[in-house]
């Protein structure tokens, strides 16, 4: 080893000890008699010192050193005279006898400290030298962390860590594929698996009983901050179960996760119904961290003359607690915000509780103090209470009060990265209809098992027909999902028929799956969840990037490597390929 100790490690039992630390030049500081060099590297941060009795020759060299020069330094432990209490080496210094430059470094493009001059995009093309910098690294120090306490933890319980493959079949359902041309194969294509999903079904029938990998997963899907084109899953299945038992284990894993890793108690976590999760806070991955539950108002506002109400299939609101101070100019803004098109309100209505314990509504033209008591009564208003309405569609204006909640909740600093609240959310529907197609999708995929008693609606009432299905739920965040799955060639062969599935379509692209069927599968169930997610809310950040080494931008391109780029017309004509761009 070309070292003895990293820039971490040393403190006041290695005084007098001669040691050789090699590392990255953080800063210089010349102080005329005494020069001080910070080296760095992953473990810590260790300071260097040079005095004027310091042989001419080092000191010439240490004066020559630049920000990111790779050095290495041999000296002697010394008691620091202004010691550093921020850094675990900050009572020591080294005191140089050797000094070697072992690689010169351009000047960086922006600052490796915590806080950086660098911007997004800038940072993006000089990964490398960002993940030098503290928050960086210790994000992935975390992931790691977490990665080998999931693999412990599944390990006690005799799950089997399984390689699937890459290079798999398209299928229809889902997000987009990414698709690789084969050259052995003119003409035809594999794709990258969106999920491993039907070789981990596969492997149950094989006999596996409780299979896990922590996988990269690909889709070709419009990006967002905890959205990349290729991410990691936590893939688990396991045989001879119900779904009581998924949740209980992956509970204890997220469990064990948090206490192991964060030194937090999550406790026993709730359980909600999807129907409740859309009516209490228009969301399937609903925020507990703060209540503001919805409260619809159709039985107490109709029928007084007031348009917008009278003719919404939903009027339903929310209390923001406190915030009755809110200006007219704060509630014409958030009126604003709740109109852009990402949201697309057409408009608010709101009802303060005042200090002195009156009432005052936008509506006061249509309803008078004894109808807005009825409201107060409703939503349980106090003084320095604000009520936010809207009205529309159910669908629509559940989505949007959704996001005004959410919105509120931040205003009133009520969603702190602190704070963990996590749920299950359980009973999903297995259908769901979709308009532009003109036929019913499954809601998860298409081997989810709907719930027995509800498969003779799956000919009358397809929409009404729960799904064996539950989301883990935390902050707000979907962190996974899975449900009981479909081990029946009969009842998979039904499933794919409502899907809109032809038997010669639903036999070319899933035959593997119910062949296998055929040949005593078990009843089996998993999970899947998002590794890259449960990494970014441990970390306390909103996007999944700066978890990753080396993450995609918003369009997916490594601005790094310059990927996705062209490749040469030679290997366009060996794949048969002829590109129109």
């Amino acid at each position: 080893m070309l070292r003895t100790h990293t820039c971490g490690e040393l403190n006041m039992s290695h005084l007098g000890q001669t040691v050789t630390l090699c590392g990255w030049v953080q800063k210089s500081r010349d102080l005329g008699g005494t020069t001080f060099i910070d080296v760095r590297d992953r473990y810590g941060l260790t300071q260097l010192v040079l005095n004027t009795d310091t042989d001419a020759t080092l000191r010439e060299t240490a004066r020559s050193l630049g920000r990111e020069f790779v050095v290495k330094v041999t000296g002697k432990v010394l008691e620091r005279t202004s010691k550093n209490s921020k850094i675990p080496t900050g009572d020591i210094e080294i005191a140089v006898e050797a000094l070697d430059v072992l690689n010169e470094a351009k000047i960086p493009p922006f600052l490796i400290e915590d806080e950086t001059d660098g911007g997004e995009e800038l940072r993006a093309k000089y990964r490398y030298l960002d993940l030098r910098r503290n928050p960086l690294r210790q994000n992935l120090m975390l992931r790691h962390k977490i990665a080998q306490e999931i693999r412990k933890y599944l390990d006690g319980l005799n799950f089997i860590e399984v390689e699937t493959p890459v290079l798999i079949k398209s299928t229809p359902e889902g997000a987009r594929d990414f698709v690789v041309p084969s050259r052995m194969n003119q003409g035809e294509f594999y794709a990258l698996p969106q999920s491993p999903q039907t070789f981990k079904q596969l492997l149950m029938v094989s006999g596996f009983d409780r299979y896990f990998q922590i996988v990269k997963c690909f889709r070709d899907e419009d990006l967002r901050a905890d959205r990349q084109p290729e991410f990691t899953q936590i893939d688990c299945e396991m045989s001879f179960i119900e779904q009581e038992d998924i949740l209980n284990i992956f509970e204890g894993m997220a469990r064990h996760l948090f206490n192991t890793v964060k030194g937090i108690d999550l406790g026993t976590f709730p359980r909600m119904q999807y129907a409740d999760a859309m009516r209490l806070y228009g969301s399937d991955k609903p925020d507990i961290r703060f209540g503001m539950q919805f409260v619809e108002l159709n039985d107490i506002v109709k029928g007084k003359n007031f348009g917008v109400f009278d003719n919404a299939e939903l009027v339903v609101g929310i209390n923001a607690k406190g915030a009755a101070s809110y200006t007219r100019k704060q509630l014409d803004e958030l009126t604003e915000w709740l109109k852009r098109p990402q949201i697309g309100a057409t408009g608010l209505i709101y009802m303060r509780h005042n200090d002195d314990g009156s009432l005052k509504s936008s509506v006061d033209k249509f309803y008078n103090e004894e109808e807005l008591q009825k409201w107060s009564a409703a939503f349980n208003t106090k003084p320095g209470d604000l009520v936010l309405v809207l009205a529309g569609q159910t669908d629509k204006v559940r989505k949007q009060l959704n996001e005004l909640r959410l919105e509120m909740g931040s205003r009133l600093g009520l969603r702190s990265k602190d704070v963990f609240a996590p749920l299950w959310v359980l009973d999903f529907p297995l259908l769901e209809f979709d308009e532009e197609s003109g036929r019913w999708h499954a809601m998860h995929h298409p081997f989810t098992s709907p719930k027995p008693e509800d498969i003779a609606m799956l000919d009358t009432n397809p929409g009404a027909v729960r799904a064996n299905a539950y989301d883990m739920v935390i902050n707000g965040i979907e962190v996974g999902g899975g449900s009981i799955r479909i081990y029946d060639r009969a009842l998979q062969s039904l499933m794919f028929k409502h899907l809109g599935f032809s038997p010669e379509e639903a036999q070319k692209q899933f035959g593997f799956l119910m062949d296998a069927f055929e040949y005593g599968a078990p009843p089996h169930g998993g999970i899947a969840l998002g590794f890259d997610r449960l990494c970014s809310i441990f970390a306390g950040l909103d996007s999944i990037r700066d978890v990753i080494a080396f993450p995609k931008n918003n369009s997916g391109r490594d601005v790094m490597i310059d990927a996705p780029s062209t490749i040469a017309d030679a290997q366009l004509q060996e794949l048969s390929i002829k590109t129109t761009v």
